[in-house]
């Protein structure tokens, strides 16, 4: 199916967000041409800030929300058609500041959608400000002498809450981030993929993430809570990268 739409694309000369796009673009059509996933049925939602564009740049059925208010939207959506495959594409600053009352409460009902986080560390679309997930003593325009607060620990967040898959990938890891997005739109339940993508243009971390992952390996075992939460909370200096949890559990719509 033809993805691509007519609007002008206006993010930043190489931002990362274009990794988000095409590991997408694959994603869904592997899963239409599978049969796995009707076109029809698919339906985007978006926050705001620079990642909110995306809608704009996907021929498919889309919702653009206010700010921090995409989770209660899609799952609004879900509830009114449970024929949908819901993927809603949400900021750092959009999702884990004025919106986390409502990623909890999806993740806590296990609702059936699928959470695709934005993960720049800054409040790019209005120029830099420090957001939730940004490092302590981060000089920005809202923190000039640096911040003064720890990074909020969002997959170790997810995991209490409930959310029966948590995920991270890198947004230049383009194959492997639209292999964790088919698993986790095919996924029953809530699924959170949080996509580190350094911001080109306010806050360019591309030098200092070069050697900072580690991807899990084969023989990870991502039904384990405990593994998953001892992986969330891992300190050794680098990010591991991949599924830490999928597990079965009673769906929200399926009770309603």
């Amino acid at each position: 199916m033809e993805l691509n739409t007519s609007a002008i694309n206006t993010w930043c000369p190489g931002c990362s967000n274009f990794g988000i796009l095409t590991a997408f673009k694959s994603a869904v059509s592997d899963l239409t041409a599978a049969r796995e996933v009707a076109p029809e049925n698919i339906a985007i939602f978006s926050g705001i800030g620079c990642h909110g564009k995306i809608t704009e740049y996907l021929n498919l059925n889309s919702f653009t929300s206010l700010h921090g208010r995409a989770i209660p939207t899609a799952v609004g959506a879900k509830l009114a058609n449970p024929k949908l495959k819901i993927i809603a594409f949400v900021g750092d600053g959009d999702v884990y500041a004025e919106g986390l009352d409502h990623l909890i409460h999806a993740a806590k009902k296990n609702s059936d959608i699928t959470v695709v986080v934005h993960n720049n560390q800054v409040f790019a679309l209005t120029t830099g400000q420090f957001t939730p997930t940004s490092p302590r003593g981060l000089k920005s325009k809202s923190s000039p002498e640096g911040s003064i607060e720890e990074p909020l620990n969002s997959l170790s967040l997810m995991l209490a809450a409930g959310a029966s898959l948590v995920a991270r990938s890198y947004a230049y890891e383009v194959k492997k981030t639209a292999d964790i997005i088919k698993t986790a739109i095919k996924h029953k339940g809530f699924s959170l993929v949080e996509i580190i993508q350094p911001c080109v243009t306010f806050y360019d971390t591309r030098a200092a993430m070069k050697d900072k992952f580690y991807w899990l390996d084969d023989n990870y075992q991502t039904n384990n809570f405990t593994s998953a939460l001892n992986k969330a909370n891992e300190d050794s200096g680098k990010l591991p990268l991949g599924i830490f949890y999928q597990a079965e559990k009673p769906v929200f719509e399926d009770a309603v």
